[in-house]
């Protein structure tokens, strides 16, 4: 999975979102790390759509302006806890091997 697919399926997980809330949540989220531009947000949104791991929820008009709400679908969540996983089982391999031969870098220890 892309870094920005991760982060978009992160922002989605607590509620649904419009695109600006999306972009919004995912630079929180990320600290700053990831800036999505509205092009790839909504490209991406397209392809996580039909791949069905997420949903159209609603849309909206405000102040004249269609809004259109995306959530999170069980295929979603469920593609996210499989990447959050793979993650954290690779984070877990480099911090034993960096542990190896540097320990103040290697996984905390209880």
């Amino acid at each position: 999975m892309r870094e920005p697919t991760f982060w978009i399926l992160t922002a989605l997980v607590k509620q649904a979102r419009h695109g600006y809330g999306i972009i919004q949540e995912v630079g929180t989220l990320s600290e700053g790390q990831v800036t999505l531009q509205a092009g790839t947000l909504y490209a991406a949104l397209d392809r996580l759509h039909a791949e069905g791991l997420v949903a159209v929820d609603r849309d909206e008009k405000v102040d004249g302006r269609d809004r259109r709400y995306y959530r999170l679908t069980e295929g979603g969540t469920a593609a996210l806890a499989a990447e959050t996983e793979r993650l954290a089982r690779i984070s877990r391999t480099a911090a034993t091997q960096l542990a190896a031969v540097r320990p103040d870098l290697g996984p905390a220890t209880a």
